[in-house]
């Protein structure tokens, strides 16, 4: 068969062409520039895709739920999706009746890479010495200098890492995906086009936490240091050519916060897994349960005001007690609270369960409550609703945009206001009808709206538009201020064959171990912290 006539059947099959491409006249290239001789569902060529998340594990935040689901979806559409993670590892589901190739595969195109940071915050001992065998390269030894000296280091790191090992592994992918990395090391030439995901700013996390810190000047210059990051992801966004978000909110945020040109982000929602989280008549509601997904000693998460309202809703609903899906603080506001209020029996903790727990629950409860004082999205929100669980929300940030308007999908509050809060629970425990209608027109919404099926499809959109932009520009020239950086991402010499699958992605040189690590220096503001930011959920 000639270029022609190859040509003239994809146009015929309505196939993006060489043309889609930037003007080549060789049917092959399209192939080569849209991904590989395989038909995906959308009827263009099958993607390559690298999916890029420096946290990935589902049950820390909602980055992680962000790369399990999409990373499903992607690959149910026909695509070869590589996720590339630090610890805590993304976990990836089953897609398709065959296994796919390699050691990390988990079926029907879907795999996983471990790209393994020193795992600095993990579980029991966060804030560790790493012993002197743990470095393997230069990288290794400043991540551990960062994080001694009080900034969170892994989107700088996780960003170098990323970057040498895409620059060793050149023509393996037609696209690279970061989710919310926003590092220096993914600056420059990777080797296929980036589009990177910003869920929303960090900056409105470390100004909520700075609010938060009130006058107290110590607290004050660690959360400055802490959220240092975010002036690289700063710099970093303005020169991205493609970024996604998920909400319009998200969008003016990131103009405003960031200084990304309008005309460079496309708002693609995200959504929920509308199989699992589903209604469920089996499952006994328990009278008086409040349901909310929360960490305890995130500011932005408002849930010392959720706290506040329990008590005063449980002067006319004695019965009425809360669950909270996360972590428990030991001290800090929400902890004070509860013990001023005197409802420690009322107020309980979940963590570390499963899918299907975590939807039962969430069946089992009258009423779902959202306090944020601020989301780029809120997935709690969509899953709530998808299970029919009358849902009570703030109107922070782009809550509106997932939970519809007052009175007809939820009830709606503003944010910070526990007296509000109090008054629509209070109204919801006391209407049956009421929580029956705002519970089916809740999930109503979420199938017409926000499903991972969506995501995926408004996502491979943005993909080809990027790769078709990407075969028509001039090769980027990086800014000198930071050629340095993406520089010694690529190594000081020939970095090592990168692995993929399940084993280790550990590009480096032998001659970059350190002789040991940094001498230690305390530091203030995060001593208690588990060392996520806030802004890992959504």
């Amino acid at each position: 068969m000639t270029a022609g006539t190859e040509e003239a059947e994809l146009q015929a099959s309505g196939k993006p062409t060489a043309a889609a491409y930037g003007g080549k006249d060789d049917a092959a290239h399209a192939r080569r520039a849209g991904g590989t001789s395989e038909e995906a569902a959308d009827g263009g060529p099958s993607l390559r895709i690298a999916l890029l998340t420096y946290k990935g594990n589902p049950y820390c935040g909602g980055q992680g739920v962000y790369v399990r689901h999409l990373s499903r979806e992607l690959a149910r559409l026909g695509h070869r999706v590589e996720v590339i993670g630090a610890q805590p590892y993304p976990v990836l589901d089953e897609v398709g009746p065959e296994p796919g190739p390699g050691p990390g595969a988990t079926g029907g195109g879907l795999r996983l890479t471990e790209l393994p940071s020193l795992d600095l915050y993990r579980h029991p001992d966060p804030f560790r010495t790493p012993a002197r065998e743990e470095y393997r390269d230069w990288i290794d030894r400043l991540e551990y200098a960062y994080m001694r000296t009080g900034g969170f280091p892994e989107p700088l790191t996780f960003s170098l890492r990323a970057g040498r090992l895409l620059r060793a592994r050149r023509g393996d992918f037609d696209v690279v995906h970061d989710n919310q990395t926003l590092g220096y090391g993914l600056l420059g030439d990777l080797g296929a086009p980036l589009v990177t995901t910003i869920h929303h700013p960090i900056t409105v996390d470390r100004e909520l936490e700075l609010r938060a810190a009130g006058t107290d000047r110590l607290r004050r210059w660690g959360v400055r240091r802490w959220y240092a990051f975010t002036r690289m992801q700063k710099r970093v966004a303005r020169r991205l050519p493609s970024v996604l978000t998920v909400s319009g909110t998200s969008r003016q945020e990131i103009v405003d916060h960031l200084g990304v040109r309008p005309d460079r982000i496309d708002v693609v929602h995200i959504g929920a897994d509308t199989s699992l989280f589903s209604p469920d008549p089996a499952v006994p509601q328990v009278p008086g349960r409040i349901v909310t997904t929360s960490s305890a000693d995130v500011p932005l998460k408002g849930l010392v005001f959720l706290v506040e309202a329990l008590a005063k809703v449980r002067t006319e609903n004695p019965h009425a007690h809360l669950v909270v899906v996360g972590k428990r603080a030991e001290q800090g506001p929400v902890a004070q609270a509860i013990e001023r209020f005197g409802i420690e029996d009322a107020v309980s903790f979940v963590k570390g369960i499963s899918d299907a727990e975590l939807v039962d629950l969430i069946r089992s409860a009258e009423i779902a409550c959202v306090p944020s004082l601020y989301e780029g999205f809120s997935l709690p929100a969509a899953e709530a609703m998808a299970t029919g669980t009358p849902l009570v929300a703030t109107t922070g940030g782009a809550i509106p945009e997932v939970a519809g308007r007052d009175g007809q999908t939820c009830l709606a509050v503003p944010p910070g206001d526990a007296q509000a809060l109090a008054a629509a629970l209070n109204r919801l425990f006391g209407d049956p009808e009421l929580r029956a209608r705002l519970g089916a027109a809740g999930r109503d919404r979420v199938l017409a709206k926000f499903t991972w099926a969506r995501a995926a499809e408004g996502t491979v959109e943005r993909y080809r538009e990027a790769i078709a932009r990407s075969s028509r520009r001039r090769p980027f020239r990086m800014p000198q201020a930071d050629r340095s950086l993406t520089a010694l991402s690529a190594g000081a010499g020939r970095p090592g064959r990168a692995q993929t699958g399940r084993t280790a992605a550990t590009t480096g040189l032998a001659t970059a171990v350190p002789a040991g690590p940094p001498a230690p220096t305390p530091h203030p503001g995060r001593a208690a912290a588990t060392g996520t930011p806030s802004g890992s959920n959504h």
